[in-house]
């Protein structure tokens, strides 16, 4: 499976932005999908994940309220909508197709990822 995350770019605080994470292969759509971000110099963190079906989601507790994640199988293509943009979301995000159905904040339940795209949220 290969996946293309997209949508990152340039916003001010308090705008928004819209990722899409789309997959080469139907595969993906039976498994759980997760968006995680890295920021220079930090590890890798969880943001987001979302079950095969939508039923469940999970969000980081810096990030609840502000962001959405949601799913259109048929377009095999998972998004993050990224509202209230703080200058502390600035980061290379990630997104990644789990190991099984279900929605995971573990990385470990992840076995492929996308190459990131750069979100920069300037004061």
């Amino acid at each position: 499976v290969q996946l293309q995350a997209s949508g990152g770019g340039l916003v001010e605080a308090e705008g928004s932005l819209k990722l899409s994470c789309s997959a080469s292969k139907r595969t993906s759509s039976n498994n759980g999908v997760g968006w995680f971000r890295q920021a220079p110099g930090k590890e890798r963190e969880f943001v987001a994940a979302i079950s095969w079906n939508g039923g469940v989601t999970y969000y980081a507790d810096s990030v609840k309220g502000r962001f959405t994640i949601s799913r259109d199988n048929a377009k095999n293509t998972v998004y993050l909508q990224m509202n209230s943009l703080k200058p502390e979301d600035t980061a290379v995000y990630y997104c990644a197709v789990g190991r099984s159905s279900a929605a995971s904040t573990a990385q470990n339940q992840y076995h492929y990822w996308g190459q990131g795209t750069l979100v920069t949220v300037s004061s």
